[in-house]
């Protein structure tokens, strides 16, 4: 096999039985664009059992796929830029990142540069990953952890583990509106019908689970931890908009400033320059690709999140709804 090609063996997974061969890929290996996973099976270097197959082909659960996928990096257009990273974690096969908030993940319509690809680009220019070894993002203006895969086992086995939900992930929220308790929202998510930019809940969406925990009350917004079973597009805030308690700051699916009756000036005034959704990626653990050992990491909040946090439970003490903490 000439040297600029790799043969990946993959199983389809009895969750993805009946899936169209494009669209199963895409699940098994969202590393990759579907463009791109339909350019390969066009191609015929894509083979279920020793047949070659359409896009369109209906795969079963069981079936063994063969791909034969070129090892040239497909992103020679991302252009590597010396952008600081927060490093927290480093070996040979994966990188675990603290994505500030403003930074994009990966190049798109809007953002040809400066994002979180072209930054690991900068770093390594040699990377030859789809993607720069990207498995899984955050949105632009949220703060957080990711992993990143370093070679394309770690890639793959990554993969792997994002699909099998084996991949931990919890975040710190602020939404509007004073919740009375902690729970579970299981509402399937698609995309918006009419605005292409947004998601919505839909019954013909895909699976999506929400859990969240009530951490602290304040006299009209309520601070969260929040798990993911599933990770959908904007998830986190189209699960807690659907609940009435949006985001603090959500630009897409928040209403205007709440302004909860009471509020000093510093509240207000804190709320204002809040220009972003109060979502944080605080806690990220998967099991490493090569020796399987479970990691865990924790990121701090950001100064601007741990601000606002701060101006609500100074303003909670002068207010006669009590805090409080669920356990």
């Amino acid at each position: 096999m000439n040297a600029e090609f790799q043969v990946l063996e993959l199983e389809i997974p009895q969750e993805l039985a009946g899936e169209r061969l494009d669209s199963a890929l895409a699940r098994l290996l969202p590393e990759h664009s579907r463009t791109r996973i339909k350019a390969w099976i066009e191609a015929g270097q894509v083979q279920v059992g020793r047949l070659a197959a359409k896009p369109r082909d209906k795969v079963p659960g069981g079936a063994r796929i063969r791909l034969t996928l070129s090892e040239r990096s497909p992103d020679r257009e991302v252009l590597a830029e010396t952008i600081p990273l927060d490093v927290v974690y480093e070996d040979d096969d994966v990188l675990v990142i603290a994505k500030p908030a403003g930074l994009v993940v990966h190049p798109g319509a809007g953002n040809p540069r400066h994002t979180l690809q072209n930054a690991l680009l900068g770093r390594d220019p040699a990377l030859a990953l789809p993607r720069a070894g990207i498995v899984h993002r955050l949105d632009k203006d949220t703060s957080g952890l990711l992993v990143v895969a370093r070679t394309a086992r770690a890639q793959t086995a990554l993969s792997r583990q994002l699909l099998a939900r084996t991949v931990a992930r919890e975040y710190l929220a602020i939404c509007v509106g004073v919740m009375t308790g902690g729970g579970t929202v299981d509402e399937p998510i698609g995309r918006h019908r009419s605005d292409r930019l947004r998601m919505a809940i839909r019954s013909d969406g895909r699976p999506a689970r929400t859990h969240y925990r009530v951490l602290e009350r304040f006299r009209g917004h309520t601070y969260l931890k929040v798990k993911l079973d599933t990770g959908r597009t904007h998830q986190i805030r189209v699960h807690l908009a659907h609940l009435k308690h949006p985001l603090v700051g959500d630009p897409v699916y928040g209403s205007r400033l709440a302004r909860p009756q009471g509020s000093g000036e510093a509240l207000i005034s804190a709320l204002r320059a809040f220009k972003r959704q109060a979502l944080h990626a605080a806690v990220l653990a998967f099991d490493h690709p090569v020796s399987g050992d479970r990691l865990s990491f924790e990121a701090p909040l950001p100064a601007d999140f741990a601000s606002l946090l701060a101006v609500l439970r100074v303003d909670a003490r002068g207010s006669a709804t009590p805090r409080s903490v669920e356990v």
